[in-house]
C-alpha cells in the first residue's frame, strides 16, 4: 500500500511545479504578442528592401567596380555581390539561451546537423556560427566528433534583439566572406506562421543572390518602338550600392532572428500550457490514490480493532 505522507509530498511537490509552468506560461504569452506583432510589421519592410535591392543590383549591373574597398566588411558591396566556387561554408544557427521550450532548440539542432551532413556528403567544409546556449549545448558533442570549427559563439545577445546586435553578427561573418575564408553564408532559424506553427528553414545570405527578372518594358502610344524602365543614380551607383547592400544584409539576419524569437516564444508558451495541464492531471490522479490509500488504511485499523475486541471478548 502506498505511503500517504509520501504521497502528499508529491502532490505538494507537483502543485509547486504548476505554479511555476503557470507563470512561465503567462509571461511567454504576454511577450510572444509583442514578438508577433514585430515579425509581422517587419515583413513588409523586409519584402521592400528585397525588391529595391534587386532593382538597384540589376540597374548598376554594368558599373564598374574594381578597386572599390572599405575597411569596413559589410560596405565592400563588389566582393559580396561576387560568386565563385563553394568549399567552405559558414552556418549560423539561431537558437534561444534558455531551455523549456518544447522542440524550439531541438529541431533546430536537428536542421543544423541534417544540414551539415548534406554539406559533408558534397566535400564541403563547414565554419560554425551559433547564437543561444542551448545551441552551443545541443551540437557540442557532434561538434567534437566531426571536428568542426565553431568561428563564433553569441549567447550574451539582449533579451529583445536588436538591429544593432545583428550588425555585429553580419559584419563578423562578412569579414570571413570578404577574406575567403568562407565561400557561402547560411542561416538556419525557424520561421513563424503562427502560434501553432513555426518550421526550421535554411535561408541563403551570402554571396547575395539576385533573382532573375527581365526589364520591365512600358508600352509606348502606337506605331513607336518598345521603351524599358530605367533607373538613374544619384550621386552614383556606387554609392547606393554601398548603403543598400549593408542594409539588405543586416535586415536579413535581424529577420531571421525576429522569426525565431517569436517561434520560440510560442513554442514555450505551447509548452508550458501542456505541462501545466498535465500537473493537474497528476494532482488528480494522486489524489484519489491518497484517498484511497487513507480509506484502506482506516478499514485496516477497524478491522484490528474490531478482531482484538473479539479475541478479548472470547
Amino acid at each position: 500500500m502506498p505511503n500517504l505522507k509520501d504521497i502528499k509530498l508529491r502532490i505538494k511537490s507537483i502543485k509547486n511545479t504548476q505554479k511555476i509552468t503557470q507563470a512561465m506560461k503567462m509571461v511567454a504569452a504576454a511577450k510572444v504578442k509583442k514578438a508577433e506583432s514585430a515579425v509581422k510589421a517587419s515583413r513588409p519592410f523586409s519584402q521592400a528592401i528585397k525588391s529595391v535591392f534587386d532593382k538597384v543590383c540589376k540597374s548598376a549591373k554594368t558599373t564598374p567596380q574594381d578597386g572599390i574597398k572599405s575597411n569596413v566588411a559589410i560596405e565592400n558591396y563588389p566582393v559580396l555581390l561576387a560568386t565563385r566556387e563553394i568549399k567552405t561554408v559558414g552556418i549560423l544557427a539561431i537558437t534561444s539561451n534558455k531551455g523549456l521550450a518544447g522542440a524550439y532548440n531541438a529541431n533546430i539542432v536537428r536542421k543544423t546537423i541534417a544540414r551539415i551532413k548534406e554539406l559533408k556528403e558534397q566535400n564541403i567544409e563547414i565554419k560554425l556560427f551559433i547564437i543561444g546556449q542551448k545551441g552551443v549545448n545541443g551540437l557540442r558533442d557532434f561538434v567534437k566528433k566531426q571536428n568542426l570549427n565553431v568561428v563564433k559563439t553569441y549567447t550574451k545577445l539582449p533579451a529583445t534583439i536588436t538591429i544593432g546586435a545583428t550588425n555585429l553578427i553580419i559584419e563578423e561573418m562578412a569579414e570571413h566572406f570578404v577574406s575567403e575564408s568562407i565561400d557561402s553564408i547560411e542561416v538556419i532559424t525557424t520561421k513563424f506562421k503562427s502560434m501553432l506553427s513555426f518550421v526550421p528553414e535554411v535561408i541563403s545570405v551570402l554571396p547575395v543572390k539576385i533573382a532573375k527578372e527581365e526589364p520591365k518594358e512600358i508600352k509606348p502610344e502606337l506605331g513607336e518602338a518598345p521603351l524599358h524602365a530605367q533607373m538613374l543614380f544619384e550621386p552614383s551607383a556606387e554609392a547606393v550600392l554601398s548603403k543598400i547592400v549593408p542594409l539588405y544584409l543586416s535586415n536579413s539576419v535581424y529577420q531571421a532572428c525576429l522569426e525565431a524569437q517569436a517561434s520560440e516564444l510560442a513554442s514555450r508558451m505551447t509548452a508550458m500550457s501542456n505541462a501545466t495541464t498535465n500537473a493537474e492531471e497528476m494532482v488528480h490522479i494522486l489524489t484519489i490514490d491518497y484517498n484511497k490509500a487513507r480509506q484502506g488504511a482506516i478499514t485496516q485499523e477497524l478491522l484490528e480493532v474490531v478482531s482484538g475486541a473479539n479475541a478479548l471478548g472470547g
